[in-house]
């Protein structure tokens, strides 16, 4: 490691402990050089999840579209930020278990809806009208029916 103040890279680690829930491990070190400490953190790099979409292509998985789409959906319904961030976190934790990287939108979709429709109806409807893609008034009232 090299230090931040002298540029040196013989160090030792003085201390060593787990951190953030135990996904990384944080180290007071050293430098043998100067003998300035300083601290660094060690954590497993996550793969990065693929999105297949409908048409074949392939793009990274982006949460901030995933929150756009069910903040869209929730806007003016009594679903607090904290229900929305635990049902991400919900989502991407199925996600990354799954034993491929390549996740297709409509596992990301179907998951969302699963989710929304026990948080509330009027999202899950929200949500569900975008992503179906419903063409006509009939598939809307079909998927309402659907609820009761």
């Amino acid at each position: 490691m090299r230090c931040p103040f002298c540029g040196e890279q013989e160090d030792k680690v003085i201390d060593s402990r787990p951190s953030r829930a135990g996904s990384e491990v944080r180290r007071r070190r050293e430098c043998l050089a100067c003998g300035k400490r300083y601290t660094t953190y060690e954590y497993v790099e996550e793969i990065s999840l693929q999105v297949v979409k409908y048409d074949g292509s392939v793009e990274p998985y982006d949460r901030n579209k995933l929150i756009a789409g069910i903040r869209a959906a929730t806007t003016k319904r009594p679903v607090s930020t904290e229900i929305i961030d635990n049902l991400i976190s919900d989502i991407e934790e199925k996600l990354y278990s799954k034993a491929s990287k390549e996740i297709k939108t409509k596992v990301i979709g179907d998951l969302v809806m699963k989710k929304l429709r026990k948080i509330d109806t009027v999202a899950y409807i929200r949500f569900a009208s975008v992503y179906r893609r419903f063409e006509d008034a009939g598939e809307f009232t079909e998927e309402v029916r659907k609820l009761k």
